[in-house]
């Protein structure tokens, strides 16, 4: 019997074999959207099924399903960006055996405009300058093109601005987008209601090193005070820069809030007690050398600190300790008095000065850290050939700011910092000076692989006797971080003999530009300009080309350079240095 029917099942076999063979062959599909670009584009693709079989095998009964499906997937990702009517005319073809070429060209058409827009906070929040801000830079008003993802963005941002002075129990009580197809129109209709501006309940700090007393210290509000977001990363943040702790975790207790008043819970872990530290460098300006450091974060309850550190290169040896008691409070304030030996040789001078100082600094003074403090420097130098001894005791201050999106390698940033220096020549100085400085470094990110950075410094001063000045107090240009293509300070005024002897003034300007071909290399260019001066600004300009590498150390920047105007030598010069750029 089986023999009889074996032709039969031999057919019926070769039959189901054509039938599934066709939709087992492997085919790959490219698909193609013309019509619209950016995130509308991104959207599109997305949203097309069938775009997810580009890299991988298909077969053509699916092709052809998925294709006929595109329209509609392709209309309802233009929605959100306010395309209601949107039309896609869809084409697929087979340039070559196993491929299939689709191509969709969209017209997004007629965009739903806003009609209408209703966007109310009840209370007295809107006086408050955050909310206020948030709600008048709602993102859709009355006559712009409908977008649910600005929608939801200025949603967020009112509900945070909201939360973080205070109302963190505010509810969105209406949320209505009303759409209008035929009249391409829309009507927006929001309203919350705040509730209850909370205030800052007792500040709960875990076990740590330091009694509660001390740590409430930090605490940059008063209990009672209404609560505040801000407020909250301040404490965050002056934890942290205090170098107390590992682990610093500052959070609002929002499920034990009641009576409008929210506990804060301060987590803290200590970190390690004493920290030794060890390097090598290499620079051109002071020659390959080495650090060593040692720091004990705190020595007692009180949190005073004292760190030591030691550097020695081929021209430089520089010895430095400090002691420093912190002052936490509103604002937080450090006093810090050093001792230290510094002997430098450059090209121009040698210096052998001993120091020591006293100063005050204090976070976040209108938005500056500002030093103010004594310093007073003894001892021996030479320039020009001509021998040196100076007494100087000088009152200073400095404010400083720095930002930056990254600490590491930053892609937009800026420093700041101004500087004023007086001595009288009847307090323990061998001359009257009054000195005042200025320097700034902008950066920004230069298309998808470029960086721009601008550098700027100036000075200037009024002196009575101006060889009593040792060289860190005189101005000079040329060097690593000053107008490369010069040795470190060989630019500046110069004596009979053509010897540079600094100057009372200096001017300097930097502009460059680098491009990153790979992720952790590039290259950059640069112009450097300026001098160091007393009579006749005379303009010095370096230019080169250098080599950048993103290391595990932090990056290094390794340039050559060569001065195109100037009075001195015009060789080649190379430049190395590591470290951040801000």
């Amino acid at each position: 019997m089986s023999a009889r029917h074996s032709p039969v099942r031999t057919i019926l076999a070769a039959v189901l074999c054509l039938l599934f063979a066709a939709p087992l062959r492997a085919e790959r599909v490219a698909v193609v959207v013309e019509g619209v670009e950016g995130d509308m584009l991104e959207s599109v693709r997305a949203s097309i099924e069938l775009s997810k079989y580009e890299d991988r095998d298909v077969s053509p009964i699916e092709v052809r399903r998925l294709f006929e499906q595109a329209d509609e997937q392709i209309r309802t990702a233009l929605e959100p960006f306010g395309y209601y009517g949107a039309e896609a005319t869809g084409k697929l073809e087979r340039p070559e055996p196993s491929h299939y070429r689709a191509t969709f060209r969209v017209e997004p058409g007629e965009p739903v405009i806003v009609r209408k827009a209703r966007v109310v906070i009840g209370g007295d929040a809107t006086q408050l300058e955050p909310v206020k801000g948030a709600l008048e830079h709602f993102p859709l008003q009355e006559g712009q093109r409908l977008d649910h993802g600005a929608y939801e963005r200025g949603k967020q941002e009112i509900a945070a601005a909201l939360a973080s002075e205070g109302y963190v129990r505010a509810q969105l009580v209406k949320h209505r987008v009303e759409v209008v197809r035929a009249a391409n129109s829309a009507e927006i209709d929001l309203e919350w209601d705040p509730g209850t501006r909370y205030r800052f309940g007792p500040v709960r700090y875990s076990d740590a090193q330091f009694p509660d007393p001390f740590l409430q210290r930090y605490t940059p509000w008063r209990e009672g005070e209404f609560y505040s977001l801000d407020k909250l990363l301040d404490l965050q943040q002056s934890l942290v820069d205090a170098d107390y702790f590992s682990v610093v975790a500052v959070t609002p207790d929002l499920e034990h809030a009641k009576d409008g008043i929210v506990p804060i819970d301060v987590a803290l872990v200590p970190a390690k007690r004493t920290v030794y530290t060890a390097s090598v460098y290499v620079s051109t300006d002071t020659g390959p050398g080495g650090k060593l450091g040692f720091e004990r974060r705190w020595l007692n309850q009180r949190g005073h600190k004292l760190s030591s550190d030691a550097q020695y290169s081929t021209k430089l040896q520089d010895y430095r300790t400090q002691y420093q008691i912190p002052k936490p409070g509103r604002p937080n304030r450090m006093y810090t008095f050093g001792v230290g030996y510094r002997d430098e040789e450059t090209d121009s001078s040698t210096s052998r000065m001993a120091r020591a100082a006293a100063s005050e600094v204090t976070d976040r003074w209108k938005g500056f850290t500002r030093t103010l403090g004594l310093q007073y420097l003894n001892g021996d130098f030479e320039i020009a050939k001509q021998q040196h001894s100076t007494s100087l005791l000088y009152a200073e201050g400095l404010l400083t700011r720095k930002k930056s999106n990254d600490l590491y390698f930053p892609l937009s940033g800026y420093s700041l910092l101004y500087g004023l220096r007086l001595a009288a020549e009847s307090v323990l100085s061998d001359t009257s000076l009054a000195q005042v400085r200025a320097e700034a470094k902008w950066l920004r990110q230069a298309g998808a692989d470029g960086r721009v950075i601008l550098r700027g410094a100036l000075g200037g001063m009024v002196v009575d006797d101006f060889d009593a000045l040792p060289p860190e107090l005189r101005f000079f240009a040329g060097g690593d971080r000053s107008i490369r293509g010069f040795d470190y300070q060989q630019i500046g005024d110069t004596n009979a003999a053509g010897e540079v002897i600094g100057g009372k003034y200096e001017t300097v300007f930097s502009a460059e530009y680098e491009h990153y071909f790979l992720p952790k290399w590039g290259a950059a260019v640069f112009v450097d300009a300026g001098d160091a001066f007393t009579q006749q600004f005379d303009v010095n300009v370096g230019a080169g080309i250098g080599l950048r590498w993103k290391s595990p150390v932090g990056l290094v920047r390794l340039e050559v350079a060569r001065p195109v105007v100037s009075d001195f030598d015009h060789s080649w010069r190379i430049h190395l240095v590591i470290g951040p750029d801000l």
